[in-house]
């Protein structure tokens, strides 16, 4: 997935250059998992095809992974950030739902909707899938950080953690229901319609049992 090329009008000329020779090196390396699996494409490749020593690609990225993943940090931070910012009178559900739910309108590629042949790439290599699993473990622990420092829960109530297994868990189904319709060959305006009403479904079987968890 490619990052925002804004480099912003505060940013000075060493920044804005680091900045673009980054995106250089993640859209080539993107280009090039496309066309020839994650797995067969090389630092060695990538540094060719973006005109760089390999040290400047790894210097950028530490793994080969982080230039496939390359939101991964939203996409941790995500959950946990939607809950410390919710509104006044809004539950952690709540304020997921309505995240959620404003991600699929945007159509989001940090919520699954990344398109038909990076989706495929990503499903096809054994070493991205593994990684996506522990990003999903990882954005789960931050919620549990964020929904025990929201709530001012012990360090062993176990509440706040188990709130998150479960607001995390209908975050990683519906993650993976996206990722099911797009390899199926659905475009993006009819999995946002299908996601949507999946969305509404298993929010709402939550809502019984945390519904009212976590209100600011």
């Amino acid at each position: 997935m490619n990052t925002d090329t804004d480099t912003g009008p505060g940013m000075g000329l060493r920044e804005s250059k680091k900045h673009e020779t980054r995106q250089l090196i993640s859209d080539h390396a993107t280009r090039l998992f496309m066309e020839r699996g994650f797995e067969a494409t090389t630092i060695a490749d990538i540094a060719a095809a973006s005109r760089v020593a390999k040290k400047t690609v790894t210097n950028y990225f530490a793994r080969k992974e982080d230039l496939a993943l390359d939101h991964q940090d939203e996409f941790v931070g995500g959950l946990a950030h939607t809950v410390s910012t919710r509104a006044e009178g809004e539950s952690a559900l709540a304020a997921l739902r309505r995240a959620f739910l404003d991600g699929v309108e945007r159509q989001d590629p940090v919520i699954g909707f990344a398109g038909a042949r990076f989706t495929r790439m990503l499903a096809d290599s054994p070493t991205l899938t593994a990684r996506l699993r522990d990003l999903h473990d990882r954005r789960e622990e931050a919620l549990t950080r964020a929904l025990a420092d929201t709530t001012g829960a012990h360090s062993d109530d176990l509440l706040p953690r188990a709130a998150a297994v479960q607001l995390g868990g209908a975050e990683r189904l519906l993650f993976r229901r996206i990722t099911e319709l797009t390899l199926a060959g659905s475009d993006n305006d009819r999995i946002a319609a299908t996601v949507t009403a999946d969305a509404h479904t298993v929010y709402g079987l939550l809502a019984g049992a945390l519904g009212d968890y976590a209100i600011k």
